[in-house]
């Protein structure tokens, strides 16, 4: 019989608490499950029409440098970025999608005196951001579905770092408005810095809708986040960015990975920033989408919060567990509430007229209406 050689793994102890990230259930994986010829995915936010025709040769014709190291600086996506922006290219700092770009900023700003403030239910990343650098994690319940940024401002102390607003909120859909959100910023300590997490701004079209820019152009300690997973149809090829005064980016850029950016990615940024016409299609699909659910979960009897994203976030009234089982069983992938602390919400992504159509009448048949 041969000895067992292991050895016992030392692991740090704010390790431990980290939860894995656990992704919409993918399409191929539910197909080979039950049987499944054709699945409908409405679980992950991702644009229903792709990336634009552009984006796809871009890729294809850049596919034969690949043995090549990207290149470090992204000099030509930067450009393209800051012309699109109105920026200075040195306001920029690119990452493997957004997400990366929150881990740097972690990295970059944090260390374990540190307070990192949020709400909750939001993206998880902000918090696996302050358990990686052991910071105290402050996280306050939404209000309506909404950031609480009342309640964020009496949390602040002179500790408090990083913090941390989606808008649009994923998982809610819900904006904080200039006013309210100014507010909260003429709380912060001087060494606080706003990180405004906008993956979902191109789908907002409200006139109380602040953007980062409008406030790094005023010389705030503001980080804004954008990506190309969404209204681009890239996430695939994992690219985003962060926008920042130039002090800022800069240090961002000292601490981010060398070569972080593929040859692919950078490629297809650049031709997804010249394809308007794939823009306003998609924006289109999503506000005809968006009408069309609104419609259905209102007959169903159904509330559902007013969205300014790709996604609806419904409570169907019933647990939402074995309602996700039994639309896997009709070929229809949605994001349950649950792993949100919300037990009876679905995130819904809006899709095309046909997905949406299929997801309505497979939800009609599980729930009984």
């Amino acid at each position: 019989m041969s000895k067992d050689i292991r050895q016992r793994i030392e692991v740090a102890e704010h390790i431990r608490s980290l939860v894995p990230y656990q992704p919409g259930k993918p399409i191929e994986a539910v197909k080979r499950e039950l049987g499944l010829s054709s699945v409908t995915k409405l679980a992950s936010n991702e644009n229903p029409l792709g990336p634009s025709p552009a984006a796809v040769e871009a890729i294809r014709q850049a596919a034969a440098g690949v043995h090549l190291y990207p290149e470090g600086s992204c000099h030509d996506l930067r450009r393209a970025v800051a012309v699109h922006l109105g920026i200075d290219g040195g306001q920029l700092s690119f990452g493997n999608g957004s997400d990366e770009v929150i881990h740097v900023a972690g990295l970059a700003f944090l260390t374990p005196d540190d307070q990192v403030l949020t709400g909750a239910p939001t993206f998880v990343l902000y918090r696996t951001c302050a358990i990686l650098n052991r910071c105290e994690l402050v996280e306050v319940p939404l209000r309506d579905w909404t950031f609480d940024l009342e309640a964020m401002a009496d949390r602040i102390t002179d500790r408090t770092r990083l913090v941390f607003i989606a808008n649009p909120n994923n998982p809610t859909g819900t904006i904080v408005r200039r006013r309210e959100l100014e507010r909260l910023m003429d709380r912060l300590p001087e060494r606080a810095i706003l990180v405004l997490d906008e993956a979902y701004a191109e789908y907002v079209d409200d006139p109380g809708y602040p953007t980062s820019l409008d406030y790094i152009r005023e010389g705030r300690n503001v980080l804004g986040l954008r990506t190309f997973s969404k209204i681009h149809g890239l996430a695939g090829v994992r690219l985003g960015y962060g926008i920042a005064r130039p002090d800022i980016a800069a240090e961002l850029e000292r601490v981010r990975e060398p070569f972080n950016v593929s040859v692919l990615a950078q490629a297809a940024g650049i031709a997804a920033l010249e394809s308007d016409e794939h823009v306003r299609r998609s924006l289109a699909t999503n506000e005809a989408g968006k009408a069309e659910l609104a419609r259905a979960f209102g007959e169903m009897g159904l509330e559902a919060t007013e969205t300014h994203a790709n996604f609806v976030w419904v409570d169907i009234g019933v647990p939402c567990r074995p309602v996700f089982q039994e639309m896997l069983r009709r070929g229809v992938i949605l994001r349950t509430g649950d792993i949100f602390g919300a037990d009876t919400h679905m995130r819904i992504t809006v899709g095309t007229a046909e997905q949406n159509e299929r997801c309505l009448a497979a939800l009609r048949e599980v729930l009984g209406k």
